[in-house]
């Protein structure tokens, strides 16, 4: 079977230096929010190109507190999409905060900007653009427009650890941006975890508290908080893995690069690609069938050959019981509707081999020679 995606292939590719991590925590005798908590923060404030990174317990946390210490709530309306995980809109009604999804881009699968003034009102506080699959976001014309408007800028940067937008790093342009470390990321744990990267030192203090308690420097809550704390065990793995993470992406783009020579010939088949000014980290390789029916049964038939694949997002957020009573009325959203029905995500990770993407590609050539009449 080849898997979608491998977190114990990573594992067992960075062993030794993951289990003398772990044993060097066990070791200390500390294992919330001591040296290797910091040490992991400095270090990633360092590689995204900001002063300050807060340690958190997982990307949602991130996001919501990210929010909260901007001061939205109640009342407020947040901009973002409905073609993203769960989290993005769970963290902002998390704030009591009200979500405005707006479509997405038909080439990137990102927000589509040009929709942006129609999404604002007096009530719009926030935007939350998500960089998708590992691409990034038009992050100077979110950023133009939110300048325009007096709005917050927080990125979610949960799939796109490593990108560059004009040169910079994704996580580097928002008035603050939130990672999960999840074991599937780019940047990934062998457990939860999160991070808050800012700028603004008053709003990284504010973060400090907020993730434990509210808590001052004597453990008394000078504020309402919560209890979020990225673990020393996890944040010694993520030392480990920061430390290659530039490697794992050019291994990524390497794999992506292979898929785009095998799967070009397929005219059946969209393929992803690197927006203009933009590096793409390939979190995920996703196609686009020409119908939900065909997308389908290319899954099905992948299943069949010991291929696994995954739909990232099967069904929109403002589509989900949880979520529709809510937001569905309000949302006119065609092409985010459209695309989740004809998308696929094919098998990707540092460790996937030549030998396998050809195989990959191959039985996807098949179906499609099969298919046609």
């Amino acid at each position: 079977m080849i898997p979608q995606n491998s977190p114990l292939a990573n594992y067992l590719s960075n062993q030794a230096a993951l289990d003398a991590a772990i044993q060097r925590v066990l070791n200390a005798g500390r294992y919330i929010l001591g040296e290797e908590t910091a040490a992991f923060e400095r270090q990633f404030a360092d590689y995204i190109g900001v002063p300050y990174a807060v340690g958190v317990g997982n990307g949602t946390d991130a996001l919501h507190l990210a929010l909260r210490g901007l001061g939205i709530g109640p009342g407020h309306e947040v901009i973002t999409v409905s073609h993203t995980a769960v989290a993005t809109v769970a963290a902002v009604e998390m704030c009591g905060a009200t979500p405005v999804l707006v479509d997405i881009d038909p080439e990137s699968y990102t927000m589509d900007v040009t929709l942006l003034e129609s999404a604002r009102s007096d009530r719009s506080k926030a935007i939350v653009p998500v960089h998708l699959y590992g691409q990034p976001c038009d992050l100077e014309e979110i950023i133009r427009f939110a300048r325009k408007y007096g709005l917050w800028v927080i990125e979610d940067c949960a799939q796109c650890h490593g990108a560059l937008y004009g040169g910079q790093r994704a996580g580097s342009w928002g008035h603050a941006a939130t990672f999960s470390f999840y074991p599937t990321k780019n940047l990934g744990a062998l457990g939860d975890g999160g991070a808050i990267t800012t700028r603004d030192p008053s709003l990284y203090e504010n973060l400090r508290a907020l993730r434990q308690y509210g808590w001052d420097e004597n453990r008394i809550s000078q504020c309402h908080g919560w209890n979020s704390r990225l673990d020393e065990l996890q944040a010694a793995i993520l030392r480990v893995k920061l430390t290659r993470l530039e490697e794992s992406n050019q291994a990524r783009i390497r794999i992506a690069r292979l898929y785009h020579e095998r799967l070009s010939r397929i005219p059946e088949l969209t393929l992803p690609s690197a927006k203009t000014g933009t590096s793409h980290v390939y979190h995920q390789y996703v196609v686009c069938c020409p119908a939900r029916s065909a997308r389908d049964r290319l899954m099905h038939f992948l299943s069949e050959q010991e291929i696994q694949t995954a739909i990232h997002y099967p069904v929109p957020v403002h589509q989900q019981p949880a979520h529709a009573a809510r937001l569905s009325e309000s949302c006119s959203l065609p092409m985010t509707e459209e695309v989740v029905g004809r998308i696929l995500s094919l098998p990707i990770f540092p460790e996937l081999t030549d030998m396998e993407v050809d195989r990959v590609a191959k039985a996807i050539e098949t179906f499609f020679s099969r298919s046609r009449p």
